[in-house]
């Protein structure tokens, strides 16, 4: 299958939202949360990589990723250099990182271009579910808070949604969140106990949030997780 680049924007220094089409069918079927698996032929080796949807369904072909240029990386640069009408072969969707339990308080920890698929869940199950949800998303700097008026607009309109941005390097005029997203994890939630936690970004990360999780007796399957090497 083929996915087609209809537009992109560059949403800071490096990180890049583009929209996509797969234009062999009509609705492209996929649940929140879910990735694609884009492969390009590159010095003589095939590269697969996979990419979690950044939007949530909408009954059209189109969708949404949030990707940064990796340092080094063989298919990101071609991502960056691809322009509207381009074609990369495509895979999926795939994977099992969503919503498990629509009925239960979720808090959702993400860090850099793993909120990704949280913006996808979000967008998909805030104005339908009632149901207590909360966004820890920790980031250095300022301006690197991803979709960040998207995450402010969507608290304002449902109060079960709240939005907690953490920096790490903050600007002397921050008022909010600062350090690390793992203690303001355990501030949300608190002493319960019957909640799910979901995890996406890099590896020491979502370790370090799994291996505090399990400590306060939460049980695996209460923990769900994407790591992003």
């Amino acid at each position: 299958m083929k996915a087609r680049l209809v537009s992109f924007y560059d949403l800071c220094p490096e990180v890049r939202h583009f929209v996509f089409e797969a234009p062999d069918l009509a609705a492209l079927d996929f649940k929140p949360g879910q990735f694609v698996s884009f492969s390009a032929e590159i010095g003589g080796k095939k590269i697969l990589r996979p990419y979690s949807i950044a939007s949530p369904p909408d009954g059209s072909n189109r969708f949404d990723l949030c990707l940064n240029r990796v340092p080094g990386g063989l298919l990101s640069p071609v991502l960056f250099d691809m322009r509207p009408g381009d074609e990369i072969e495509m895979k999926g969707p795939l994977g099992y990182f969503t919503l498990r339990n629509p009925g239960r308080e979720a808090v959702f920890v993400a860090t850099g271009t793993g909120i990704a698929p949280f913006r996808s869940l979000l967008l998909a199950h805030v104005p339908e579910i009632s149901s207590p949800f909360t966004l820890v998303f920790g980031t250095r700097y300022e301006e690197t808070l991803l979709y960040r008026g998207e995450f402010e607009d969507l608290a304002r309109r449902h109060p079960h949604f709240r939005f907690l941005p953490v920096l790490s390097r903050p600007p002397a005029h921050w008022q909010g969140l600062t350090g690390h997203v793992q203690p303001h994890m355990l501030e949300a939630i608190g002493a319960r106990r019957d909640l799910d936690v979901y995890l996406c970004g890099l590896k020491l990360m979502v370790d370090d949030a799994r291996a505090l999780l399990k400590d306060l007796g939460f049980d695996r399957k209460q923990i769900i997780f994407e790591k992003y090497d």
